[in-house]
């Protein structure tokens, strides 16, 4: 059985992500290696994806390692929060209206990310990644990122010489060696961070127009799919719920909810699709699968997701980010009052949000602990 981790993005919210891990590197055993030899990310989830694949110790020391990263991050650590740097994104992005609407030197964006570049250069040693693979450690990662020429959603993976890409509509995978750009590509949020050129194309972040992000894990070879997700709508307490409504949607409202159909919605509805598909596989007899000449198998898969809303959260944090950004979000609405903390969200990379995610997504999985033995098959303890 080949076991794959899918990490969705997400910005500040794949915090979420390492608490996750934390809790399953402390139900493994405390030397055990990484359990996943297909890793596969998104966005944000991209950069924990590339971590733990290039980490040579085990999992517990490299989710350990993470999580001390991503508990002393900072806004300044990601992108340039100050008054003029902001003023200048605001600035860049008006003058783009008389080029076209495109940027003149550098791609347009409201934040320099630069920061971000100099962080991952100095703790990702993407060279790793070949001998995890010679080594049988590893048998590929994935980093998935979006063609803003093309419109199609690409899966860079770099992997085993036998893994072959693939092409679907509007996806598609691409062996090659993978670089910082692909890390920084997947992760350049629309119109917040600058896109990033490779080859002949600029791309953006990996969750616009991935229309199947548990694709690239089966063509990867996956029998297995261990998913985290970043958004508690799977739970059946928040279907249907109504609020009263106080004004019309902010700004930040808006664009809160156009950056969840990207990263959000696509993953719990390929989720739905698959546990669909699982059923009418399980209802095929097993000598028609073996005659039928198509591969018929179900998915096991695992999902964690958050119990709480994470737009609650970063509501009550926002007041832990820099004067001048807090400024910026008030002027938009991106605040609990004006409705638009879903947008904050992605941009809190503070360590009172990261560490309340942290320990959300620890103690989610702390709750799902016999389901995840009888998943990674650990003897129950009695």
């Amino acid at each position: 059985m080949k076991r794959a981790l899918i990490l969705s993005g997400g910005g500040a919210r794949a915090a979420y992500q390492v608490g996750v891990l934390k809790a399953l590197a402390e139900i493994l055993p405390a030397d055990a290696p990484c359990p996943f030899p297909i890793i596969c990310g998104t966005s944000a989830g991209a950069i924990n994806a590339v971590w733990l694949a290039t980490h040579t110790g085990s999992f517990q020391a490299a989710v350990s390692d993470l999580e001390s990263i991503w508990c002393k991050l900072t806004p300044e650590q990601i992108f340039r929060s100050d008054s003029w740097s902001i003023f200048k994104g605001i600035a860049r992005l008006g003058f783009s209206l008389f080029n076209e609407g495109a940027g003149r030197d550098k791609p347009i964006a409201l934040f320099d990310n630069t920061p971000l570049y100099e962080l991952l250069k100095r703790t990702i040693p993407f060279e790793n990644i070949a001998p995890a693979i010679q080594e049988k450690r590893l048998d590929a990662v994935s980093i998935t990122a979006m063609g803003y020429n093309s419109g199609e959603s690409i899966s860079f993976f770099q992997g085993k010489p036998e893994l072959l890409g693939w092409q679907r509509h509007r996806r598609n995978g691409s062996p090659c060696e993978l670089t910082l750009d692909h890390l920084m590509a997947s992760s350049a949020l629309p119109t917040i961070f600058p896109s990033v050129h490779i080859n002949r194309e600029y791309f953006g972040d990996g969750a616009i127009r991935q229309t199947s992000p548990i694709s690239s894990a089966l063509h990867l070879g996956a029998d297995q799919i261990f998913i985290i997700g970043v958004s508690g709508n799977r739970s059946p307490k928040h279907w249907g719920k109504r609020v009263t409504v106080k004004h019309s949607p902010s700004m930040a409202q808006i664009m809160g909810h156009m950056f969840s159909s990207a990263f959000i919605d696509a993953l719990e509805g390929d989720i739905e699709h698959l546990e669909r598909i699982n059923k009418l596989v399980e209802l095929i007899p097993e000598t028609a699968r073996a005659t039928s000449g198509i591969a018929l198998k179900p998915i096991e898969s695992l999902i964690i997701s958050p119990s709480e809303q994470l737009d609650k959260i970063a509501g009550r944090k926002i007041r832990y980010l820099p004067k001048s950004l807090r400024f910026a979000m008030r002027a938009v609405g991106a605040t609990a009052r004006g409705g638009g903390a879903g947008i904050a969200s992605y941009l809190l990379f503070t360590p009172a949000f990261c560490e309340a995610l942290i320990a959300l997504g620890y103690r989610d999985t702390v709750w799902e602990k016999e389901k995840l033995q009888v998943f990674f098959d650990l003897p129950r303890q009695l």
